[in-house]
Order: C-alpha cells, then structure tokens, then sequence
C-alpha cells in the first residue's frame, strides 16, 4: 500500500508528489494528459511564450526611440507557435525527470476514486489497474467556464486552450470578460496585430485589482486601440456568413459587433466530473470541493488542493497547498502560511498584486497611508524606455506595517515579492525604507514608494508635514 496516491500532475499534484518523496512516503502519481497540468500546458507557460513574442514585437516597432532604424520585420505566427510548444515540450520532460529521479511511482491513466483508500485507473489501452494508498490527494485542476447563451458551440468561438492550438493568428478578435486572462489575450493579439474588442460584464476590467491600476491600465489599452465596453451583457453569438456575430446589451440598448474568432474568457470552473466523489461522499458544491484548513475534505485521510478546492486559482498558490499538505500527513512542522499570495498580470505593462489594496483596508476601517512613486522618474525605467506606471504601498498608520503592495509599469512581476516579503513577514515601510536598493534600479520605484508613505520622497513632489 502507498503512503500518498496523487491524482493529477499540474503544479500542486506533481509538487506534492516530488515533496513527498523527499520526505520518504511511497507516492503514486496518475496522470491523464502531459505533466504540469494546465498551467504548464495550456496556460501560464505557453501564453508567457506569446507574451514574449509579443513583447519584441513592440520593441520592434519603436526602434526608432532607441536609435534603431527597423524596416521590413514579419511576423511569423507558425513559428511563433512552434517556439512556444517547443518551451512547452521542454518543461513537460522536465517535469516527468524530476519525478522519476525522485522514485515517484507514474501512472498514465484515468483515475477515478472507488474507496477511502482505493484508486482504479484506465489505462490508455483501457485495461485497469487498482492503486491503494493510505491519504488521497486530489489534484485534477479546473476547466474552461462556458456562458449559457446561444451559439457558444459555433466554429471560431475558442475556449483559451483553443486559441492556444489556433494555427491562423485571426484579423480580429472579440474576447469576452475583461479579467485578467482576457486582457492578458487582449494585449498579446493586439501586439500581433489584430483588431481586439473586449467586452466585459462588470463596471471595470480586471476586477479586484487595485482600482488606481485598473483606471490607468484601461486608458492605456485604449490608446492602443484595444477597444473595451464595461458594463456590457454578452446575449448570443451566431455565424453570419464567414464571421461571428456578437450580439451583447451596453445602457439597455442592444447592440452587435463582428470579428473572425470569439474567445470566451469568463473564468475556469473546478474540475468535478467523473473523479468517484459520490463513490466516498465527498463534500462539495459549484465552488469544487470543500476542504478544511489543511485541505483535507470531510472523508479523512483524502484531500484537495488546487484550482479543484476552489479556494484561489493560481499554479504557486497550488504548489503551496500541495507542499503544506504532504507535510502535514509526513508530520514535518513547517508552518507554512500561504495566506500572502501575489498575483501577476502580464499585460504590456505589467500589473502585479499583493496584499490588500486601498479599497479593501478602507472597507474593513484600517487607519492607512499610501504611498505611491512614478515608473517616470526612475532612472533604470526611462533608460529602458518603459516610464508608465507606478508602485503603490498601502500600510496601517497605526502601526506603520505594510498591508498592500500595488505595481503597474516594468517588470512588476519581479518586483512585487519584496513586498510579498514585507507582508509575509510583518515589515515596517521604515523597513524598506532601511534598506539599501542599487542604484539604478527598477526596485528603486519600491523604496521611493516606501518614503513617500512616510512623506520622505527624494525624486517626488513633497508633500506637506515632511517628516
């Protein structure tokens, strides 16, 4: 009998698998498609691959600022895609190496839960196999959501898996949901050239991110000839000749747009279905599976982790609980606290999150001062010709603690775990003020926003009761 029997190989399973193992447990892996789930193949790898793509060709088309006379590039889409499973390939082998050098037993099959302790498996030539174990963790991730609305089976109307497999780069592109995967699209076929509309239910796009963010972030996409309507009720997609025809209702006026593929963005779902979860009684509703606070479900020795518990859909967040979990059953005390968790957007630029932002601290009365620094008046971002945005600190002005940690402009997805750290770990601003950033620098904008808390600003406006 195995210690741990995993179903599912994306980024919490496969970690939990490989965490495991160090920790001397006889783990059992099955998985149905490539390792590394849908983050590694159908998502947070293979768009970073585009968004790359993208990101020269931006580059290209401002040559000129930095000297450079560029005439006559191509976009080539095929091998552009070709990179990017190319990418994909490698990381997937990776994956399936570390596992093996690990001694973690993989199966290659369908799983489904028969008993608390018992797992059958199809295998791909549909022969079956019973794997027992001691703990179950489930690790089956999430699919796309569809809308319920007519025409959403059209041909041309995408999932984001879909897209991602789209051999002919489309002319134009209608996205619906203006979250952050739809804008994430959105700015990637906008850099490729193509006509991008998005039109997104709620009053504003990327919904839950710092509102300053949000504003200015739309107004940038705008000037790039993103078109964006909020507040805008997708009804019905149908064909209409060779084009889709997307009929939504924006100030209780019906309206329509056209364009050659539809991508529905609405957000991902728990993957559910066919798992055996009657089969044990497992507790669970449209969120996914309920879990406790060391996510183990109602049935003892079984758990859930990742997008599947439906508790926060992010790949690092996944591989945390795995760890926390496999831990927890190998009775290793590592207090691990995966409460501070940073989120990135990659748009051009780029949006990255932590913590609590302005509006939240107010709706929960917390006495704050923000401090805020312009990409515009640092050094390193006007040499890299990237000057929008801005880092914003939010922090408790009784106790000077930074509780919210905001970034708009370059490389945000890099520079947002300092103030993961400092959440994490209960920093003062006077912390990041203390400490010393290399000039020059890109994280010179965090220590900047850090005196500006603190009405200290060097390169910035003073404000009044300078400290």
């Amino acid at each position: 009998m195995k210690d741990i029997i995993i179903i599912g190989g994306g980024p919490g399973g496969y970690v939990a698998a490989i965490r495991a193992a160090q920790l001397g447990a006889y783990v059992t892996l099955i998985e149905k498609d490539s390792f590394g789930g849908t983050c590694l193949n159908r998502g947070c790898i293979p768009t970073k691959t585009l968004y790359r793509s993208a990101e020269i060709i931006n580059l290209l088309g401002r040559g000129q600022e930095f000297g450079i006379d560029i005439e006559g590039y191509n976009i080539n889409y095929s091998n552009i895609l070709k990179r990017k499973d190319e990418v994909v390939g490698k990381l997937v082998n990776g994956v399936e190496k570390l596992l093996q050098d690990n001694d973690v037993e993989i199966i290659k099959g369908t799983a489904i839960i028969k008993d608390t302790n018992k797992v059958e498996v199809t295998l791909d030539d549909d022969s079956k196999q019973v794997v027992e174990g001691k703990n179950i963790i489930i690790a089956t991730g999430s699919i796309p959501a569809k809308l319920p609305i007519d025409g959403m089976d059209e041909d041309g109307v995408l999932t984001t898996r879909e897209i991602l497999e789209c051999a002919d780069r489309p002319n134009d592109l209608v996205i619906i949901g203006g979250g952050v995967v739809g804008m994430e699209f959105a700015s990637i076929f906008n850099a490729f050239g193509c006509k991008v509309s998005v039109i997104e239910f709620l009053p504003n796009i990327l919904n839950g991110v710092d509102s300053a963010i949000s504003k200015r972030f739309k107004s940038m996409a705008k000037r790039k000839n993103i078109d964006i309507m909020t507040n805008a009720k997708v009804t019905g997609i149908k064909k209409c000749n060779s084009r889709l025809q997307v009929t939504y209702e924006s100030k209780n006026k019906q309206k329509s747009i056209e364009s050659d593929k539809v991508l529905v963005a609405v957000g991902r779902k728990p993957n559910l279905d066919n798992i055996g979860l009657e089969n044990v009684s497992i507790n669970y509703d449209k969120k996914g599976i309920i879990v406790d606070d060391n996510y183990e479900t109602n049935v003892e020795g079984i758990y859930a982790i990742g997008d599947v518990n439906g508790k926060l859909m992010l790949a690092h967040e996944a591989s945390h609980q795995g760890i926390k979990v496999v831990e927890n059953i190998m009775q290793v005390n590592d207090d691990i606290d995966s409460l501070v968790v940073p989120s990135c957007i990659f748009v051009f630029p780029e949006i990255a999150c932590v913590g609590m932002t302005e509006q939240q601290a107010k709706e929960e009365n917390i006495n704050i001062e923000t401090g805020k620094f312009m990409f515009s008046a640092n050094g390193k971002a006007m040499a890299l010709g990237e000057e929008e945005g801005f880092v914003k600190i939010v922090a408790d002005k009784d106790t000077d603690e930074i509780i919210g940690v905001h970034i708009l402009g370059p490389h945000a997805s890099d520079l947002i775990h300092e103030g993961t750290l400092a959440i994490q770990n209960r920093l003062h601003v006077k912390d990041i003020i203390k400490t010393i950033h290399a000039h020059p620098t890109l994280s010179e904008a965090v220590h900047e926003a850090a005196l500006d808390v603190d009405a200290r600003g060097i390169h910035i406006m003073p404000k009044r009761n300078i400290k």
